[in-house]
């Protein structure tokens, strides 16, 4: 019997996805385990591979094809010892079962002037003239069943130009259809038009299922979280300073950390020593986390993502630094596995290598809150009483207000501070 290769679900959330790319085509043979497809999700591209053995009798959905929902057959696969060409006509035999129910489903009835009969609905009639499926009641349709009424030739006066059980009662066999205009409302709404596009040399780009899940969550945090900001200044000439001696003592286990690695390491123990702020909001619930674990934005060719480096709180730095550089790589090849970017319980965004100042990140829902950092940079400050230089960054946190209150995030924006410019204390 012939196999149907479905669409994956390679996430919880994924409801559909772009099948980018076919691995094999049509006569190839597959054993289990061998690589089958790309396929976009609204996160990254991943593999997908066969589970079962044979050859591909039919490509179902080519490569390229958007919206393709899980569950959805995208390949058949003929078994072992199994006529290929037997099983690809298989599915197709079958296809008109589907469509049945299509046609014979009965509008759900809406009210009517007349009566509630309990009765049979008939098959729903399709207009020859706009192939729409007429506005009946079910009592309207089985009345002109029994009379040998056209359904479709009938002018409806009910609500939005609805046939109800007075229009059909009045209407003989065969009768033709009365020349009153049909109501406005009986046409299907037009699909608003995309913005105009001004009369400039350009190039429009396809979006992408990982930008268009960006453009709908980021709207949607703007939307329906209230966001709080709290900014402060930090000197990081101890943290540069520690980081420096760490390195140098790395350097024969060829790990280099970076000023990010510290930070990550920084916000996770703020978050244990604030556990007011490691915490997400839900309509009914506040969870409040018992570990921190750190969503980290990175910048790839089809958009934002987040890897998360698990119990960051009690990974030393040297670990986080490594786990980092894979997680960041993976991540702009599209490799990355849906555990290693969906959960964490805060996030960090570092713009300070593009010299960004100062910027306001967008939360992350469902987390509270997200800290964005600065560029370091040489600025007058008063040290011990006294106007000096320092290297100082700007960092701000945005918080959900609904789950934490500015105090709150105030305690964690000190404790963050406070690490910095003390940095042996997130070492201990």
């Amino acid at each position: 019997m012939p196999i149907e290769i479905k669409m994956p679900a390679l996430s919880p959330t994924m409801e559909e996805g772009t099948l980018a790319k076919w691995l094999v085509k049509a006569g190839d043979t597959v054993k289990s385990g061998d690589l089958m497809a790309e396929i976009e999700t609204d996160k990254a591209t991943m593999e997908f591979e066969a589970v079962d053995e044979g050859v591909i009798a039919e490509i179902v959905v080519p490569e390229g094809t958007d919206n393709v929902k899980v569950g959805q057959v995208i390949a058949i696969l003929a078994a072992e010892g199994e006529d290929a060409s037997a099983a690809k006509a298989a599915p197709k035999a079958e296809a008109p079962k589907t469509e049945a129910p299509k046609v014979e489903a009965a509008p759900a009835p809406a009210p009517s002037p007349a009566p509630a009969v309990p009765a049979t609905p008939a098959p729903a009639s399709v207009s020859p003239v706009s192939g729409d499926r007429v506005k009946a009641s079910p009592l309207a349709r089985r009345i002109a069943a029994e009379k040998g009424v056209d359904i479709a030739s009938v002018t409806g006066s009910g609500p939005n130009g609805r046939i109800v059980r007075a229009d059909v009662e009045g209407t003989k066999p065969g009768a033709a259809p009365a020349t009153v205009a049909a109501p406005a409302e009986a046409a299907a709404p037009a699909p608003a038009k995309p913005a105009a596009i001004p009369d400039i040399p350009h190039e429009a780009t396809k979006l992408s299922n990982v930008r268009k899940t960006i453009a709908r969550r980021l709207t949607e945090s703007k939307q329906q979280v209230p966001h709080i900001y709290l900014t402060v200044d930090i000197r990081l000439d101890a943290l540069l300073k520690l980081r420096a001696d760490l390195n140098k003592s790395l350097e024969p286990r060829g790990v280099k950390l970076s000023v990010n690695d510290l930070l990550i390491k920084a916000l996770a123990a703020s978050l244990i020593q604030v556990p007011k702020c490691n915490v997400m909001f839900t309509p009914d619930q506040l969870i409040s986390f018992q570990r921190a674990d750190i969503s980290v934005a990175v910048s790839t060719p089809s958009g934002l993502i987040t890897p998360i480096i698990t119990h960051a709180d009690t990974k030393g730095v040297a670990a986080i630094s490594t786990e980092m550089k894979d997680l960041a790589t993976r991540a702009r090849d599209n490799k990355l596995k849906p555990e290693e970017y969906q959960g964490g319980t805060a996030s960090i965004s570092n713009m300070g290598m593009f010299g960004i100042k100062q910027f306001e990140a967008v939360i992350n829902p469902p987390q509270g809150m997200i800290m964005a950092i600065g560029a370091g940079e040489k600025r007058p400050y008063v040290i011990d009483d006294a106007l000096g230089v320092a290297t100082v960054m700007s960092a701000t946190g945005s918080f959900d207000h609904r789950a934490i209150d500015g105090a709150d995030g105030a305690e964690l924006m000190q404790a963050f501070k406070a690490l910095i410019e003390a940095p042996l204390g997130m070492l201990a």
